[in-house]
């Protein structure tokens, strides 16, 4: 099993939440985050300079079975992206086990 945790804009959540619906995805943890980015910069609209230093997220948790892998990452990517600077990151880790706390099932079913 791998864990899935994706930093995304938060104006692309509806379409990641969507293209991981439309690949079989249908459960994952998210939380509204705060963060700092590479770009030292601020942004410069109608005259006013704007700090980006403080970056509004959405960060996503999902544990897939191995071979949910791929497919979820490409979800993420082709939805998340809109080729600029901040589009966010995605980390992948190993997952030892899974346990279903109603049932005591145990392994990469409970994620079923």
């Amino acid at each position: 099993m791998k864990k899935i945790e994706a930093i995304i804009r938060k104006s692309k959540f509806t379409a990641v939440k969507e293209a991981l619906h439309d690949v079989g995805v249908n459960f994952f943890s998210y939380w509204d985050v705060t963060g700092l980015g590479n770009e030292k910069e601020g942004h410069v609209y109608r005259g006013v300079k704007y700090s980006t230093s403080d970056i509004q997220r959405r960060y996503l948790s999902i544990v897939v079975n191995d071979d949910f892998e791929d497919v979820t990452l490409k979800a993420i990517l082709e939805s998340s992206s809109t080729g600029d600077v901040g589009d966010g990151k995605i980390f992948v880790s190993e997952i030892n086990d899974c346990y279903r706390i109603r049932t005591g099932e145990k392994g990469g079913d409970t994620l079923k």
